[in-house]
């Protein structure tokens, strides 16, 4: 059975990476489940982001670190997702949770995608938005590593969210240009 595609949308909080994935889904021609790492937690009743990633909760992981094992179960049994997630915090949770999306699906059709906006932007659709506290997107942003691989960027400020969803929508026939995993992995 041929894998499902993964488009895996990274990037700060308030970048626009929920917006991004409902309107590839609404666009795309196939069927793409969408993965919301955010809602994926809210799914416990613990707080993975408080726990440390090496300490034990239920089963010997923490919730976080299953999130990978979802999208490959997924893609596993031919069906296509887009992953929204924001794992750029400088903690080592958010680290460990992006090593392990690495490790598992490195040699997935997966086209990473660095979602981005300047942080002016950040700051106004934080404040928009409210119910999230204000300076996370500005911390997430300040200690962001910019040499991060990726496949593509997309910039949500520069272009609309439908120009991102295009650009995203063309490179999705050119599964040989999707290596940022597999780089990463060569490099852990």
């Amino acid at each position: 059975m041929q894998k499902g595609k993964v488009i895996f949308l990274n990037g700060v909080s308030s970048a626009g990476k929920t917006t991004l994935a409902k309107t590839l889904q609404s666009r795309l021609n196939e069927d793409y489940y969408w993965f919301n790492v955010d809602l994926f937690i809210s799914c416990s009743s613990a707080n993975p982001w408080e726990q440390d990633p090496m300490v034990s909760y239920r089963d010997g992981k923490n919730i976080l670190m299953l999130y990978p094992d979802f999208i490959k179960r997924f893609s596993d049994s031919g069906i296509n997702v887009i992953a929204d997630a924001g794992l750029m915090e400088p903690r080592l949770l958010a680290t460990e949770a992006l090593k392990k999306c690495i490790q598992v699906l490195h040699e997935y059709p997966l086209l990473y995608v660095h979602v981005t906006c300047p942080l002016e932007e950040l700051r106004r659709r934080e404040k928009e938005r409210g119910g999230i506290s204000i300076g996370k997107s500005e911390s997430m942003f300040v200690k962001l590593n910019p040499h991060e691989l990726y496949d593509i960027t997309v910039d949500t400020f520069k272009n609309s969210i439908n120009e991102c969803a295009d650009i995203i929508i063309e490179l999705l026939d050119y599964q040989e240009k999707f290596t940022a995993f597999k780089t990463l992995w060569s490099k852990y």
